[in-house]
């Protein structure tokens, strides 16, 4: 069955937010939101999630699934908001207790801090399925950027987090805690193995040189093909190479210290002082 989708580009954090619908029914999905955030004031906004919701609310749609591909590094999850808003299921992969043991120790986070992912509604294990209405979702587990990593592929559409770029962008960095080079190439292979004509649908884009647009839609023939870390063949030892000497070069992401902090808590907030005042922690020299 094909899904219905429609993507929700976030200039400010290079991200994309789906809805995926059931083209049946009026039930539909949420994959990766964003909760805007000023780093400078300490302050947030919800005007990107606000644009998903009035076009779910506009459509007359019934949003069963808020579902993360991951813990992001880069913008803040607006689960919590768009759940109360609107209802919905949070979802993740069930290995966010690995990255919640990591991290909650990193933000040194104590034993107040839950490491069980019982902060979301469903944990998602490889080979899992779920519904949205009358379309099938299931379940690969893509480790290598995260250990957490999933892919959902949803009737013709596999969402792959930031396992995948475009073809022309590439593939994920590895070098945050618990993530693997070896171990990414082995998951890309599980996402090449669909059918050639499956959509794919990204989680970021940054305009490769030569780009002129953003965008995030492709095929696993194109991946195949065309992608210039893991396409037309490349080996597992050279695709490591490159990846390990080009993740040298990277600069942290400019929201990972409040994006974990958050996105572990399945888009929480740290819980607040006596004053009612929440607080994020910066963690010197550990990232």
């Amino acid at each position: 069955m094909q899904a219905t989708v429609q993507g929700f580009f976030d200039e400010a954090t290079n991200t994309v937010t789906y809805v995926v619908r059931d083209p049946e029914s009026t039930a539909c999905a949420i994959i990766d939101s964003v909760l805007d955030f000023d780093y400078a004031s300490g302050h947030t906004d919800t005007r990107s999630a606000d644009q998903v919701i009035a076009f779910i609310e506009g459509q007359g749609l019934d949003l069963q699934w808020i579902l993360e591909t991951h813990v992001h590094a880069d913008h803040l999850s607006a689960a919590p908001y768009i759940q109360e808003r609107l209802g919905g299921k949070i979802g993740i992969g069930d290995r966010i207790t690995v990255v919640q043991d990591t991290f909650g120790k990193i933000f040194n986070e104590g034993t107040r801090f839950q490491r069980d992912g019982s902060q979301f509604d469903r944990l998602f294990r490889e080979g899992d399925s779920f519904h949205i209405g009358q379309l099938r979702g299931d379940v690969l587990h893509t480790p290598g950027h995260t250990p957490a990593c999933l892919t959902y592929v949803i009737g013709d559409a596999a969402f792959v987090g930031d396992t995948l770029f475009m073809p022309d962008f590439g593939t994920a960095r590895c070098d945050f805690p618990g993530g693997s080079a070896e171990t990414l190439f082995d998951s890309v292979q599980k996402i090449m193995a669909l059918p050639d004509e499956t959509r794919i649908f990204v989680c970021h884009d940054y305009k490769a040189p030569g780009r002129d647009d953003y965008a995030w839609e492709t095929t696993v023939g194109a991946q195949k093909a065309l992608n210039v870390h893991v396409g037309a063949g490349k080996s597992r030892a050279d695709f490591v190479a490159m990846r390990e000497g080009r993740d040298a070069t990277l600069a942290m992401p400019r929201l990972i210290i409040p994006s974990l902090q958050v996105n572990m808590r399945a888009g929480q907030m740290p819980e607040p002082d006596d004053s009612g005042t929440t607080y994020l922690k910066v963690p010197i020299n550990r990232l």
